[in-house]
């Protein structure tokens, strides 16, 4: 009666359904539920899957398949194959991908591959690698927005280079020798002298370019006689000027296979063109020499425009002080640039619909980041750079850095923690407070004076630019004072908590890098604990990464301040940055454009306030010790960068 039972079951049971082949799909027979390949698929498939079907059945018959493997499946006693480990295919490292990869995500610290173990763009991955053109009319700010850029994205650990035409075409023209341009380029300002030294207090050596050219091939009628000097004037930028328009795209030519010798062969990640390649020719005829030294590399074009006329006038006003208008009358040079630039104008194409009808990703970037629009954005690096270029502006302010007063921690050595400030801590955040207060006053008294000097146009011998927002209410700028959200940080800020005209406010992100499994320990305990870790740190602090829970390294602190940099780039208002070592260093690196090499080493101690000053040029940088005496900071003259002699730090 049972076995009568159960056969009834079993017969009035639902069979499977029936799965037919469609494409590339696979039947099952609804009589035997036997998996058939389609009738186009290969051979040696079909004989490997009906071999299959016909051993599954387990001792009871052939092609009898259960509704799943899994539910009467027997373990086999045999022993098993011995795993054949999988042979990379294409795996050479510096072999280019067959095709781009599914991400362009790469960001040190945070991404890792067996080809990149820091997270950077690896050389093999061309199609990760980008290069910048830039777009736009002399005076609109190209060279700014390409310095920053560079800083920016060097920062974040991407090898970037900035490749200007300009400086080729004076070489060109015979203005000026390489070693020249080097030099003048080296001595712009204070903080790019900082950076090129070796951080080690010493005199930084002269810089030497040894990528750039010492002559160029100009063979015909365009090329210069030797020792001849060709006419810089506005008519060598007519577009009538035919012998000229070949010189100046010969160089742009050549200037364009320096970047991507950059790129492919000498570990580069970004490649940025200056030059303003203000026709649909142009952009044609680079873009096309890219695609036939690597069809892969990613393409941006970065277009300044600028509507704004008292900005279009500073800039103008800037360019005076530049390589082509050197030791000339101001009045003579700056009619001869804007006949310079009414010369680009005639022929002016703005990015747009030839781009977009060739698929091409480009920003348009309008009066220096106050409008920012941009088409087909590809990969991580464009997305950031669109997202960086939207935080600019040219409003004067100040920026002031430093550490928190001693901690009780600071005391005993230890690292990390959450200790409190030190009855000498409170006394420096008074002095910082007292301090901080009169500088703001004094900085309102010289931008009002420097406002009510100011002319334009220029008197001969006169080349100060001025700030190109000159009627921004001074008065009424904030002050913010940003601290981590750890105690040491906090109560060194205490005073202007206090204070009603200062805007207080704690961050996470800028708090202490994390020490992981070592927090609370010296570094003597760490050496004669974890001897192994102590000497990994020793020979690479950059890439090191603390052991245990929420273990961090620089790499990480780069990338959590990351869109702290970006608010600090954005706002109009002054701030004051009360965080740590670690922290401080980073942001130091970012604004005086150091090395990777140099920001894990560079001296940052106790009691040293840092002032940077953004301008239309780049930056101005002051550096400040406290007096403890005196309950004061005393300015550092001439101060540079330096590495610390405490190999601990």
């Amino acid at each position: 009666m049972r076995s009568s039972m159960m056969a009834s079951a079993s017969s009035t049971a639902p069979t499977s359904p029936t799965i037919s082949s469609n494409g590339d799909n696979y039947s099952v027979s609804s009589t035997n539920n036997v998996l058939l390949p389609p009738p186009s698929s290969h051979p040696a498939l079909a004989h490997a899957l009906n071999s299959l079907n016909l051993n599954s059945g387990h001792g009871k018959g052939p092609g009898i398949a259960y509704d799943s493997p899994y539910s009467r499946s027997i373990p086999s006693t045999a022993p098993g194959s011995p795993r054949l480990p999988p042979v990379r295919q294409n795996s050479g490292a510096h072999t280019p991908r067959v095709r781009p990869h599914a991400t362009t995500l790469n960001i040190p610290g945070m991404t890792r591959s067996k080809v990149s173990p820091d997270g950077r763009i690896p050389d093999r991955d061309v199609a990760s690698k980008l290069v910048i053109i830039m777009v736009g009319l002399p005076a609109r700010g190209k060279s700014y927005i390409t310095k920053k850029l560079q800083r920016y994205l060097s920062w974040q650990q991407h090898n970037t280079k900035i490749f200007n035409v300009g400086n080729r075409r004076r070489i060109a023209a015979g203005m000026t020798s390489p070693c020249q341009e080097s030099a003048s380029t080296a001595v712009q300002d204070g903080a790019t002298r900082a950076a090129n030294m070796m951080l080690n207090g010493t005199a930084a050596p002269d810089i030497v370019v040894h990528d750039e050219p010492t002559e160029l091939d100009l063979n015909g009628p365009t090329s210069p006689r030797p020792h001849e000097k060709i006419d810089q004037s506005a008519k060598f930028f007519d577009p009538k000027n035919e012998s000229a328009a070949r010189l100046r795209e010969q160089v742009a030519l050549e200037t364009l296979d320096e970047l991507l010798d950059y790129l492919l062969h000498r570990g580069g990640a970004v490649g940025i063109l200056d030059a303003t390649n203000s026709t649909v020719h142009r952009r044609q005829l680079l873009v096309e020499h890219v695609r036939q030294r690597e069809p892969k590399l990613g393409i941006l074009f970065i277009e300044s425009i600028c509507t704004d006329q008292d900005l279009l006038e500073a800039n103008m006003r800037l360019k005076l002080s530049g390589p082509d208008y050197k030791d000339k009358d101001p009045v003579k040079s700056l009619a001869d640039f804007k006949e310079r630039v009414k010369a680009y104008e005639s022929a002016y194409q703005p990015l747009g619909q030839w781009e977009e009808d060739n698929d091409l990703q480009y920003i348009q970037m309008i009066d220096v980041g106050r409008k920012v629009v941009h088409y087909r954005l590809k990969g991580f690096l464009s997305g950031g750079i669109a997202s960086y270029l939207t935080t600019f502006n040219l409003s004067p302010r100040q920026i002031w850095i430093t550490r928190h007063g001693q901690s009780v921690d600071n005391q005993l050595q230890k690292l990390g923690g959450d200790s409190e400030l030190t009855e000498r801590g409170h006394y420096y955040g008074l002095a910082l407070y007292k301090f901080i207060t009169y500088k703001r006053q004094e900085w309102l008294i010289e931008q009002k004076n420097k406002i009510a000097q100011s002319s334009f146009p220029p008197q001969p011998g006169d080349h100060t630019p001025p700030y190109p927002e000159l009627n921004e209410q001074l008065d009424n700028k904030n002050f913010c004072i940003w601290t981590s959200m750890l105690k040491r940080s906090v109560e060194t800020a205490e005073y202007f908590e206090a204070d009603d005209d200062y805007d207080v406010k704690a961050w996470e992100m800028l708090n202490e890098l994390n020490a992981g499994t070592f927090e609370g320990m010296t570094y003597e305990e760490i050496a004669q604990k974890y001897p192994e870790e102590y000497e990994k740190r020793s020979h690479d602090k950059l890439h090191y990464i603390y052991p245990g829970v929420g273990g961090e390294g620089y790499l990480q602190v780069i990338s959590r301040l990351r869109d702290m940099v970006r608010e600090i780039e954005r706002i109009t208002d002054h701030v004051l940055i009360i965080s740590h070592r670690s922290v401080c260093r980073v942001l130091m690196a970012y604004f005086m454009d150091l090395t990777r090499d140099d920001i894990a080493d560079l001296d940052v101690p106790l009691g040293i306030l840092y002032a940077i000053e953004p301008k239309p040029y780049g930056i101005e940088f002051h550096a400040y010790r406290y007096n403890e005496a005196a309950g004061w900071f005393d300015e550092l003259p001439n101060y540079k960068p330096q590495k610390t002699v405490d190999r601990n730090s």
